[in-house]
C-alpha cells in the first residue's frame, strides 16, 4: 500500500497500540525473550515515521505494564537497559523530527536515572508539535482510573469542586490522558483479543483492530491495513445511524 491510497481515507487522529508478541517473536526463532524486545524496539521506530508519514496526529503505545514488573528480573533489568538506551539514544532523533514524548504510568517503581531521563525527554520535546507521542510505562488502567478517583475526591473536600458538578467531562480531566483525545483506533499485535488493562476509560468507543503479527514483524504496511479495517467501521458513539 502507498500513501496516496492512505490519503484517500481518513486517518485516524489518535492510534493507541498495545505492542504484543516479542517474547514469541523471539521463541519462534530459537532467541532469547530479550533479543525479541530488541526488536521491539525498532518496530517503535518505524511505526513513529510511519505515523508521521500518515499525519497521525496522536500515538500511544503500551510498552510496560504495571504487572509486568513480576516477570522475571533478568527479562525485567534487560527491558530497564532498553529503556534507558531509547530514551538516550532517541530523544534527540525524536526532537528534529517534530514529535513530542510523554510518558504516563507509576514512575515511584523506576529507579531514579530513569525517571531524570523521562523528564529530559518530556522536557526537550515539550514544544513540539508534530507527533505527540505517549508511551504507557509501569501503567494500568484500573491503577489510573483509582488514582483519578482519589484525586477527584481529594478536591470535593477541599472545596474545590462540588458534587453534584462531577461528570464523564470533569471526570476524564484526572486522567493522564487528559490533554489528548480520546483513541480512534486501537490496535494490539500477536493475534491476542484482550485489552489488558490498558485506557480502560479512553476506549469506550475506540474501534479495535487485532492484528496476527507479532510486533517485531509490525511495519508500516501493516499499519496502513489498520487503518484500511478502521475506515471500513461505521462509529456511531452508541447512537442509531439512520
Amino acid at each position: 500500500m502507498v500513501v496516496t491510497e492512505l490519503s484517500q481515507q481518513h486517518i485516524p487522529r489518535h492510534i493507541a497500540i498495545i505492542m504484543d508478541g516479542n517474547g514469541r517473536w523471539a521463541q519462534l526463532r530459537g532467541k532469547p525473550r530479550t533479543d525479541g524486545h530488541r526488536r521491539g524496539i525498532e518496530a517503535v521506530k518505524d511505526i513513529v515515521d510511519a505515523s508521521i508519514e500518515f499525519g497521525v496526529k496522536y500515538l500511544t503505545l503500551f510498552a510496560f505494564s504495571s504487572e509486568n514488573w513480576k516477570r522475571p528480573s533478568v527479562e525485567v533489568d534487560d527491558l530497564m537497559w532498553l529503556l534507558r538506551r531509547f530514551l538516550q539514544s532517541e530523544t534527540e532523533t525524536m526532537h528534529r523530527k517534530n514529535v513530542r514524548i510523554r510518558v504516563i504510568g507509576d514512575r515511584s517503581n523506576f529507579s531514579s536515572d530513569i525517571v531524570k531521563l523521562i523528564e529530559h525527554s518530556e522536557e526537550k520535546t515539550l514544544g513540539n508539535d508534530g507527533l505527540y507521542l505517549t508511551a504507557a510505562l509501569s501503567y494500568g488502567g484500573r491503577q489510573e482510573i483509582i488514582s483519578a478517583v482519589k484525586n477527584l475526591y481529594k478536591d470535593v473536600i477541599d472545596g474545590k469542586l462540588l458534587y453534584e458538578n462531577i461528570d464523564t467531562k470533569i471526570f476524564t480531566d484526572y486522567l493522564a490522558t487528559s490533554d489528548i483525545p480520546d483513541p480512534d483506533l486501537l490496535i494490539r499485535t500477536s493475534g491476542e483479543k484482550r485489552i489488558s488493562n490498558f485506557l480502560l476509560w479512553q476506549i469506550a468507543y475506540t474501534e479495535l483492530v487485532f492484528s496476527e503479527v507479532l510486533w517485531p514483524d509490525f511495519k508500516r504496511e501493516n499499519l496502513a491495513l489498520a487503518i484500511e479495517e478502521y475506515n471500513r467501521r461505521e462509529r456511531r458513539f452508541g447512537e442509531v445511524m439512520v
